[in-house]
C-alpha cells in the first residue's frame, strides 16, 4: 500500500480509542481519512479485509463516487487520524498530483486483493495490444 506522507505531520488530527467504530458499511459520508499513527481494520461483516497503518488512507471512495460506505472501519489500536472533506481532497490533488496516483494505487491494490479473494482470475493486458 502506498504511504501517504502528507498526513504524517498534520496537526489537524483527532484521536480514536482502540475498538472505536469510525464508520459503518452503508453509512453516507463526505470524508476520507489519513492515518497519522495507529492501525485501522477495514471489515465487511465479520470478515477482515485488511489492516492499515501510518500514512494510509481509507474511506476515499466516498469522495470519489458519493455512494454509501462499502465497508466498516474500526480502530484496531489507539489512532490519530486526519479527516479530509471533498474540498481538502481536491486541494491535496491540485497541490500534490502524486497524491492522486497514490490514492488510485491504493484503490487498485484493494480491488485486486478482493478479486483474488473471491477467486477471480486477474488478467493483465497484453502490452502488444495497448
Amino acid at each position: 500500500m502506498a504511504v501517504i506522507n502528507l498526513f504524517l505531520e498534520s496537526r489537524n488530527f483527532f484521536t480514536l480509542e482502540a475498538g472505536q467504530v469510525i464508520f459503518e458499511r452503508g453509512d453516507h459520508s463526505d470524508f476520507m481519512y489519513g492515518i497519522v499513527d495507529g492501525k485501522v481494520e477495514i471489515r465487511v461483516g465479520d470478515r477482515l479485509l485488511e489492516t492499515i497503518g501510518d500514512g494510509a488512507v481509507f474511506g476515499e471512495m466516498a469522495l470519489i463516487d458519493h455512494e454509501p460506505r462499502s465497508a466498516t472501519a474500526v480502530a484496531k489500536t489507539e489512532c490519530r487520524v486526519v479527516q479530509v472533506d471533498a474540498a481538502g481532497f481536491y486541494k491535496l490533488i491540485a497541490e500534490n498530483p502524486a497524491f492522486a496516483l497514490d490514492v488510485m494505487r491504493t484503490m487498485s491494490t484493494r480491488l485486486r486483493r478482493q478479486l483474488e479473494h473471491k477467486g477471480e482470475v486477474i488478467v493483465k493486458p497484453d502490452p502488444e495490444v495497448i
